[in-house]
């Protein structure tokens, strides 16, 4: 039976998860009691690493990696509004990971499209709380959200944010993820209470060949927020992208030492 297909309360998925989640590797319970530096969000942002996985919704054995280059951008859990309830579905893929590696907790918003979300106060304090704990979990140290919020629901993604950023440590930076668009001509996110957007420069659609073109052409984007990190995929290669930026690497199969050779050696990153 999926937990999935049943309205939960919030607190007890989050259990569900957080019990999955630590038995997916042991590491976590060594790291649930560390010290970890209490700074405000935008200097704890600087102790990010040059090149953070992603590892989405599969196993992933990421112990090869060296911590002190790279650092780990988890799928915590996928959150779906649904009527005026949030129905959170946990992480159940193993990850395993190097002791002392940089851990970023992230969740996906999705809106049900069979039951119309009602983007009430209720609904809202719900998502909240769901993302809030799943940013608890031993050893994380960092949140990214990740919504393609369409226009209508950009109100609902702005108070939301503003009300996670009040319930989460000073400490904890909030990234979220960004169309493309909303980096360049659509800029609504600059003022968002969070310490970056990652601009996702892959499964673009129609519009991926005139960002790639302007990129190439040595544009860059408007919204300050993007100027940051690049978010990209080892099967979608781009060239002539913005330097000194922090990437965002996904792999669309389970990282590999050699994946991620191959991906860093196609970046110019040593």
């Amino acid at each position: 039976m999926s937990v999935a297909n049943h309205k939960i309360s919030p607190s007890i998925r989050l259990i569900i998860a957080i019990l999955l989640f630590v038995a997916a590797d042991s590491h976590f319970s060594s790291l649930t009691h560390r010290n970890l530096p209490r700074d405000s969000s935008h200097t704890a942002m600087s102790a990010l690493p040059p090149v953070m996985l992603w590892s989405w919704e599969r196993s992933d054995d990421l112990r090869f990696v060296d911590p002190d280059r790279f650092g780990i951008a988890f799928l915590a859990g996928t959150l779906h509004l649904d009527g005026d309830h949030i129905v959170f579905r946990p992480r159940v893929n193993a990850l395993r990971f190097p002791r002392g590696a940089y851990l970023m907790a992230c969740v996906r918003i999705e809106s049900d499209r069979n039951s119309r979300p009602a983007y009430s106060d209720a609904q809202r304090a719900q998502a909240v709380e769901a993302i809030a704990h799943a940013a608890a979990l031993g050893g994380v140290r960092a949140l990214q959200v990740d919504f393609d919020a369409r226009a209508s629901e950009r109100q609902f993604y702005s108070a939301l944010l503003t009300d996670l950023r009040k319930q989460l440590r000073a400490d904890v930076p909030i990234s979220i993820t960004a169309l493309a668009s909303w980096c360049l001509g659509d800029d609504w996110i600059s003022g968002l209470p969070v310490e970056e957007a990652v601009p996702m420069l892959f499964r673009m659609g129609p519009d991926g060949p005139r960002v790639a073109g302007f990129l190439a052409d040595g544009g860059d984007f408007r919204t300050g927020l993007c100027r940051g990190s690049l978010g990209l995929s080892t099967d979608e290669p781009l060239t002539g992208l913005p330097t000194a930026r922090r990437i965002y690497l996904f792999d669309p199969h389970p990282w590999t030492k050699s994946a991620l050779e191959d991906a860093l050696a196609g970046l110019g990153v040593e």
